[in-house]
């Protein structure tokens, strides 16, 4: 049964590949411009908040949980890290606003793991309620302007590049130096998920609670560890995020949580819990990040993109529900 499900996941995975593909060969047959090297480097720098956001969600997924809170983490995270930054002077330090603003998120995301393990309410509930919170507490006593003075640090991260270019038009072209950060992130999440025992825990607890702590494992430890690293990757996406902007505003990222969601449920993890990859998820979030940023280029109005994402997460579910038939039926064979 464990061979079946993972050659599902390949399967799925694979799909996912040709999906991509298909979708990147028609924008760029429509819009020639798709395939330009410049574009390129845009989709890479799009996915890099959002691909950090959907690794945190993704573990949180896989342990059977749903954490809608991590947008308002990464934007607590990122004003506050501006604010303070600034207040204290400290503007040319990159170690110290990216340690500020993950250890912000890790306290958060600490406080999501309280409410979930000693109350056992439901994670849903939870984060939806704390995001509220932390908003809320942010707009009221922090404040509600746009920081538009970065401290001088987050500039020169933001026209950091590993390589640049300069095109015929005289137009200077480079690889955001962010996209490093997201593939280390990606390599620590795949680790972690396939060859550890924290890992095991994490798809154990999402499969089956009771089994995995007849099993052994300290599921508030591993949820502890799951909403902590959550906060933390989703505090550093929001810093990289404001440098990008070139400003922090409290307002942003406001909503896309669905379109995270949908990029892990795209990817093959299981909505309900115990099953999910890395490579399905980053799989989904450059299908996402494709389809979002090529809708002017072939002149279709942006809101059908809300349309798609629906679509996505119910596609996604169906998935789930049927693997899951197939998996009893096989079992009673």
């Amino acid at each position: 049964m464990r061979v079946l499900t993972k050659k599902k996941l390949f399967q799925h995975r694979f799909f996912l590949f040709l999906v991509l593909l298909i979708v990147s060969v028609t924008i760029g047959l429509k819009n020639p411009v798709f395939f330009s090297l410049s574009n390129i480097y845009d989709i890479l720098k799009s996915s890099v908040v959002m691909g950090l956001f959907a690794v945190g969600v993704l573990i949180v997924i896989i342990s059977g949980g749903i954490d809608i809170s991590f947008t308002a983490i990464a934007a607590c995270s990122m004003y506050v890290t501006s604010k303070l930054l600034l207040a204290t002077g400290v503007t040319d330090s990159l170690v110290a606003a990216f340690m500020l603003a993950g250890f912000t998120g890790l306290l958060l995301g600490i406080f999501n793991a309280l409410f979930i393990s000693r109350f056992k309410l439901p994670t849903l509930i939870v984060t939806l309620g704390t995001a509220s919170i932390f908003r809320g507490f942010m707009l009221a006593f922090i404040g509600t302007t746009i920081v538009n003075n970065l401290p001088q640090s987050l500039v020169r991260f933001s026209k950091l590049a590993l390589f640049e270019q300069t095109l015929p038009n005289g137009e200077i072209i480079g690889l955001s130096f962010s996209i490093i950060i997201l593939l280390i992130f990606i390599l620590f999440c795949w680790i972690l998920l396939r060859y550890t025992i924290l890992g095991r825990g994490i798809y154990a607890m999402g499969g089956d609670p009771v089994a995995a702590r007849r099993a052994g494992f300290n599921l508030t430890a591993i949820r502890y560890f799951i909403y902590g690293f959550a906060g933390f990757i989703s505090g550093l996406a929001g810093i990289i995020y404001a440098s990008m902007m070139r400003n922090a505003n409290p307002f942003d990222l406001v909503g896309t949580e669905l379109v995270v969601i949908a990029a892990v449920v795209l990817g093959g993890a299981s909505i309900t819990g115990g099953k999910g990859t890395v490579t399905g998820t980053v799989l989904g979030v450059l299908l996402l990040v494709i389809i979002n940023n090529s809708l002017i280029m072939l002149n279709i109005p942006s809101y059908w993109q809300k349309v798609a994402i629906g679509l996505i997460i119910l596609a996604g579910t169906a998935a789930t529900v049927q693997r899951k038939v197939t998996e009893r039926q096989g079992k009673l064979v």
